[in-house]
């Protein structure tokens, strides 16, 4: 069964990396002179990183059958925590800068864990989608509601996380920074999800809970960890997003949570809990993030763009739903 498993797995991985070979094809022959140039490419790898970090945490909590919707909020009060820090109190730290908007973000996803654990909350679309108000809510009341720069200020070497790149050249641009990080942190998280027993008990919780239950694993101490965990890689963006927007905004952000969902559904994970790889996550998040830049490239406005990124998302969750009545059926024919 195993095996079998492991074969739908590569199976999915291979469609959606199909379909992105696919798009990036359409959009080289659609725009010969721009789309297939090195800085574009490159471009796309650091547009991608942030919602990269943001869907790691965001798989996991997919996982175990739940659902983040605070990331994006919690993305934003990191960088607007950093902001804050720097022009109000003339911090310029990058360790303490990065420490204190990681804090922040871990803090905010343990309470959305403890909230959901603790007071038992029907699902956690309550407390997170309650959670994701307060700290947008939170992010603008710090910063007045006003935009934070971060040129000439004295934190470049922060900045270059997430907008500096290595091996750079006159006639090569370089590989960001931020993406070399994400390939960084994507396998420890291969390692942590398939090789540690907290892994495969996140897996278990949202597979089968009552085999969790059965099996002495302290879910609700899965879960707390799970949305801390989402919590810390919201943060990760937020550090990254420093360099990658280079200013503090309140109002930013707000595609980050559907991005983010919509990067791991298209990458196999599901709604119903158990499913999911990292590097299908990856490959999910890289497909909306070439979207993004050929609809930018084709010049199209917010508005398509919204509808576009809107229908992969119905798309990614329809083929999700089919892919689970396909198995349950599948269940239901083996053990009759």
């Amino acid at each position: 069964m195993k095996k079998k498993n492991s074969g739908k797995e590569l199976l999915q991985k291979l469609g959606t990396l199909m379909a992105l070979a696919i798009l990036v094809i359409i959009f080289c022959v659609m725009m010969p002179d721009k789309f297939p140039r090195i800085s574009n490419i490159m471009n796309i790898f650091k547009q991608a990183s942030i919602n990269c970090l943001i869907a790691s945490g965001m798989l996991c909590a997919l996982i175990t059958a739940g659902i983040d919707l605070s990331v994006g909020s919690n993305c934003v009060l990191c960088t607007c925590t950093i902001g804050v820090l720097v022009q109000n109190f003339g911090i310029t730290s990058t360790p303490l800068l990065i420490i204190a908007g990681l804090a922040v973000s871990t803090f905010a996803g343990f309470i959305n864990g403890t909230l959901l654990t603790r007071l038992d909350l029907p699902h956690p679309f309550v407390s997170t989608m309650g959670m994701k108000n307060v700290l947008w809510g939170v992010a603008l009341v710090i910063t007045g509601s006003k935009s934070i720069a971060f040129t000439n200020t004295g934190v470049d070497s922060l900045m270059w996380i997430g907008g500096g790149s290595l091996f750079q050249t006159d006639t090569f641009p370089g590989i960001p920074f931020s993406f070399i990080l994400v390939l960084i942190v994507f396998c420890i998280f291969h390692v942590f999800l398939t090789r540690s027993a907290l892994g495969r008990q996140i897996y278990c919780v949202g597979g089968n809970p009552e085999a969790a239950r059965l099996s002495g694993i302290p879910s609700k101490n899965v879960l707390t960890f799970v949305y801390s965990l989402s919590g810390f890689m919201a943060g990760m963006a937020g550090v990254v997003s420093v360099g990658r927007l280079a200013s503090a905004n309140g109002n930013a952000g707000s595609t980050y949570d559907n991005d983010a969902i919509a990067a791991c559904i298209v990458g196999g994970a599901s709604f119903t809990g158990g499913k999911g790889t990292i590097w299908g996550t990856l490959i999910g998040a890289l497909l909306m993030a070439v979207i993004r830049n050929g609809l930018n490239l084709m010049g199209a406005s917010n508005d398509i763009q919204y509808i576009v990124i809107g229908a992969v998302i119905i798309l990614a969750v329809t083929i999700d739903v089919f892919r689970n009545k396909a198995e349950a059926k599948a269940r239901k024919m083996a053990a009759q």
